[in-house]
């Protein structure tokens, strides 16, 4: 299919918008997958979250010139469907590695994140990231320990008096 200059260009710009606002990015190879699956990878991705695109490399590489993904310019070979994470960086690797489970003919050949180029079997690194929420949930209970802690401690004293005179009672009663 030919694409006009200014069909280009808005490809381009499409990217690169959503380059700027991504916080991670996985180019895969998607030769050899039928139409219905990569249907169900985009039908995946939307409810995901995550951005999928494929785009001509040439077109990709200028869309991620300027962006903190330009790492990534050699590695954009042969037929490639780049997936932006948008706010989670494990969701574009999540619905890759879930995805790759059924359909081994979807192969990782980039991961960029932050700047950084990482290998493809950075993928399950990339895909075991906790969301956001559960970040937000490990924090909290770290917080929380210490201070659970300090109640447990100052409460002891008090169960411990109330063990020990509920055990002479129950000495007493047995001895009656």
């Amino acid at each position: 299919m030919v694409l006009k200059l200014e069909d280009k260009k808005a490809i381009v710009s499409e990217v690169a918008g959503v380059a700027k606002q991504a916080v991670a990015l996985i180019a895969a190879e998607y030769s050899g997958l039928t139409v219905g699956q990569l249907t169900q990878l985009r039908k995946s991705a939307r409810q995901s979250g995550v951005y999928l695109r494929v785009v001509r490399n040439t077109l990709a590489r200028r869309a991620l010139d300027g962006t903190q993904f330009a790492c990534i310019r050699e590695k954009l070979t042969g037929p490639l469907v780049l997936a932006f994470s948008q706010e989670d960086p494990g969701s574009a690797a999540r619905l890759i590695k879930e995805f790759a489970k059924d359909n081994e003919k979807l192969k990782v050949m980039a991961l960029a994140i932050d700047n950084q180029l990482l290998a493809p079997e950075g993928l399950h690194k990339l895909a075991s990231l906790p969301t956001r929420d559960e970040a937000i949930a490990q924090l909290m209970s770290v917080m929380l320990a210490p201070v659970t802690k300090l109640v447990r401690t100052l409460a002891e004293p008090h169960a411990m008096l109330v063990r020990t005179i509920a055990a002479v009672r129950d000495q007493k009663q047995s001895a009656a």
